[in-house]
């Protein structure tokens, strides 16, 4: 019996040892996610000739990282846009004039629009790194696009290759 108790106890030591050696890698990990804003603006405040768009309107941010979409202008919402996700990752769609958040897990390419807009060229592009970062890079860049997001999102995609966010 004194055997019994003794293994019980020590499997028990172990496994707190386990849970509090694990608990500050967590807190860890979790501190150093950051969160990122992405403006919704009627007219950039840089140049008044662009209109309609994110800014930033690409962003590169880390698995586990926050992207925050703040509505600067009335009249936008951010959504993902379909065939622009990667494998396994969760859409979103916020409401028009409201804040949404959305944290990011999966490696990959997220394509996202402002819906109103969206045939306007009110698009954007966040890039989460990691191991398969590439995997759905075809699939993204072969979504299907209209009016002025098809050349909003050809620009896009030169200037994430150029920034080398694309190999």
């Amino acid at each position: 019996m004194k055997d019994a108790i003794n293994r019980r106890n020590a499997l028990i030591g172990m496994g707190a040892t386990v849970a509090l050696t694990a608990a500050p890698l967590n807190a860890f990990a979790a501190s150093h996610a950051t969160v990122h804003e992405v403006l919704m603006l009627n007219k950039d405040p840089d140049d008044s000739s662009k209109k309609m768009l994110f800014s930033p309107y690409m962003l590169e941010v880390n698995v586990g990282d926050t992207v925050k979409f703040v509505p600067s202008d009335k009249g936008h919402n951010s959504e993902s846009i379909k065939g622009m996700l990667p494998k396994g990752a969760a859409k979103w769609k916020g409401k028009i004039n409201k804040e949404v958040e959305v944290t990011f897990d999966i490696p990959g390419f997220y394509g996202y629009q402002c819906k109103p807009h969206a045939n306007m060229g009110m698009i954007g592009l966040i890039v989460v790194s990691g191991e398969g970062k590439l995997d759905n890079l075809e699939d993204a860049k072969g979504a299907k696009q209209r009016g002025k997001a098809k050349k909003a999102w050809k620009k896009l995609w030169e200037e994430a290759d150029a920034a080398g966010l694309t190999s």
